[in-house]
């Protein structure tokens, strides 16, 4: 599984890619990856991988004991449950109200998700950002963290994701002297809305913004 890893560090694609040009098949390339093969591989898919790429130093008896030292154990992944909607940043509209139905998971590192929360996985979801409303904290398609234990804590200007007027969004929100909540967007050129009672529902506190760079 180290061996896998390391070839897919030095070719700098993905997986799916080294397993494309070695011609075999992905998902045993991915799953070795990952640390969740149940085999080794087979000395036919090796040679292959060696066609693939002989320059690859892990092939050598020198190379192989080399990478075996700087090996380190596969990271804990944890699932985490999306929810079913996109959360749209200012634009998408939701038919029904937020709710919590495991449509799909994410695997996160445990150790990375404890660095930033300490709520347990099944409190937490994650959703995708559509739309430019949050630029440039949250951008469209972005992966957001959202904490649902977070819900009823202070607004305090951070960042939230809520339903208003039917529409889903990630706002920073800010509690006025009149019991209302002023809703924020990070975009200037997009101005604050004002949400009175049973307008505004709360699904939980953004975490994290994962994104590409």
């Amino acid at each position: 599984m180290a061996l896998i890893r390391a070839l897919v560090d030095y070719a700098g694609v993905s997986s799916a890619q080294v397993a494309q040009k070695a011609k075999v098949n992905p998902r045993t390339i991915q799953r070795m990856k990952n640390g969740n093969a149940e085999a080794r591989l087979s000395q036919g898919t090796l040679e292959k991988l060696a066609e693939a790429y002989p320059k690859f130093p892990g092939w050598t008896r020198a190379g192989a004991a080399a990478l075996a030292g700087l090996a380190r154990p596969a990271p804990e992944m944890v699932e985490i449950a999306a929810i079913d909607l996109n959360f749209g940043l200012g634009a998408a509209f939701m038919d029904s109200e937020i709710v919590e139905h495991q449509v799909d998971t994410m695997l996160f590192p445990r150790e990375w998700l404890r660095s930033i929360t300490r709520s347990p996985p099944e409190e937490l979801y994650w959703a995708r950002g559509i739309g430019n409303s949050m630029e440039p904290t949250i951008g469209d398609g972005d992966v957001i963290l959202i904490d649902r234990s977070a819900v009823g804590s202070s607004f305090g200007d951070v960042y939230w994701a809520i339903a208003y007027g039917q529409t889903g969004m990630i706002k920073r929100l800010r509690p006025m002297p009149d019991g209302s909540v002023k809703i924020l967007s990070d975009n200037p050129n997009v101005p604050p809305e004002i949400a009175h009672d049973g307008e505004l529902h709360v699904f939980g506190r953004v975490i994290a913004v994962v994104r590409r760079i």
